[in-house]
């Protein structure tokens, strides 16, 4: 597998929002506006998480696949850079002893 390959899958994404192709579900989302996009992130997130409960790890990937896809066309609808993200990624992954204070329900689960 390649290392870039959320890159290609965001510049495929950003293709189709520049040029549109008929048939494409990534066209249909962008055309539908960022309302669908949010219902379909909500959607994925949620059925990654029942996947994840109910410990199906083959189905949990496949969720987890769609929703990295919406949310990178939230992303691209939002005109947020995928480097922004990355970026931000490594700045996190190197901070050491950044737990946040648990709040109180965070006590029970």
């Amino acid at each position: 597998m390649s290392d870039t390959i959320l890159k290609d899958m965001y510049g495929v994404i950003l293709d189709r929002k520049e040029n549109p192709m008929e048939g494409s579900y990534t066209c249909y989302l962008f055309e539908k506006g960022l309302d669908k996009i949010l219902k379909k992130v909500g959607e994925e997130c949620a059925e990654t998480i029942i996947a994840a409960k109910n410990g199906v790890s083959e189905e949990t990937v496949g969720e987890v696949n769609d929703l990295l896809y919406h949310v990178l066309v939230m992303m691209a609808q939002l005109n947020i850079p995928l480097e922004a993200v990355l970026e931000e990624m490594e700045v996190r992954s190197q901070k050491i002893g950044n737990l946040k204070k648990f709040h109180v329900s965070d006590h029970n689960t």
